[in-house]
């Protein structure tokens, strides 16, 4: 049984919360003793595509750790309403009160673009347990380290190079993240997130079918030939898991084998 919350999204009580703990790799990193500390304080749910985390200027109330297949994006957008996707997280990490004291304001909009299970706690919670354990406090400020890493990337990723490249690299980082070869999209979102046109999506899509990299038809993306998809790639996909791995060696983003063997 599930119940809507204030925010619009469903506080699930039939999930359990210790497994949910272990489907977030930033959380299934900590020991025993720090677990302890952080469990009691998370409430599982489930994020519909879509939801609005929070919004530029919001307090960030609240942090999400996303479950296995949840992908969501911390999105900036500008005054005549363009927007582009500045950061890309899932089940490897956290949404939310990561680096702030508090509940300071969001500078991004973070919004969920596949759903899923996820857990939830309170910002000023998080803040108190890194006070309270210099291991938490150790790991998040990593965490945070990566995620600048991430967005100082795709700085450099939107201005520097190629439309395809720039795609491939979208749907590398989007595949670690699901647990399918098939990704729910439609050009309208690939466009905003990579910050053009839909129908340079559409032109650069077709392309990758025709070279028969991915399959695509309304809505629905599918990855044939990841590694094919790898080479086509700019290096700053590489970069940002070799920046991650170096600094949360346990706690690597998931991969698509990850989750075929997982036990």
């Amino acid at each position: 049984m599930s119940n809507e919350n204030n925010n619009g999204r469903s506080d699930v009580t039939t999930l359990n919360v210790a497994l949910q703990f272990a489907g977030n790799r930033l959380l299934a990193s900590l020991k025993p003793a720090e677990r302890a500390m952080l469990e009691p304080l998370m409430t599982a749910i489930i994020l519909n595509r879509g939801d609005v985390l929070f919004e530029p200027g919001e307090d960030v109330t609240h942090t999400y750790f996303p479950g296995p297949g949840v992908v969501a994006s911390l999105v900036v957008t500008m005054s005549d309403g363009r927007a582009v996707e500045a950061c890309t997280i899932g089940r490897e990490g956290a949404i939310g009160g990561i680096v702030s004291a508090g509940n300071k304001p969001a500078f991004a909009r973070a919004v969920v673009q596949i759903g899923g299970t996820a857990l939830r706690m309170e910002t000023l919670a998080l803040e108190a347990a890194k006070e309270r354990s210099a291991v938490i406090r150790d790991l998040f400020s990593r965490y945070a380290d990566t995620l600048l890493a991430q967005t100082m990337q795709s700085v450099a990723c939107n201005a520097l190079h190629a439309i395809d490249a720039r795609l491939c690299r979208w749907l590398l980082t989007t595949h670690d993240r699901v647990d399918s070869d098939e990704i729910a999209l439609t050009q309208e979102y690939l466009a905003e997130m990579l910050g053009v046109q839909r129908t340079t999506v559409s032109g650069v899509a077709r392309l990758l079918q025709e070279r028969g990299l991915i399959a695509y038809s309304r809505g629905r993306m599918v990855i044939l030939d990841r590694t094919a998809i790898e080479q086509c790639a700019c290096e700053c996909y590489r970069d940002v898991q070799n920046h991650f791995r170096a600094v949360l060696p346990d706690t690597r983003p998931q991969k698509v084998v990850d989750a075929k063997t997982a036990t």
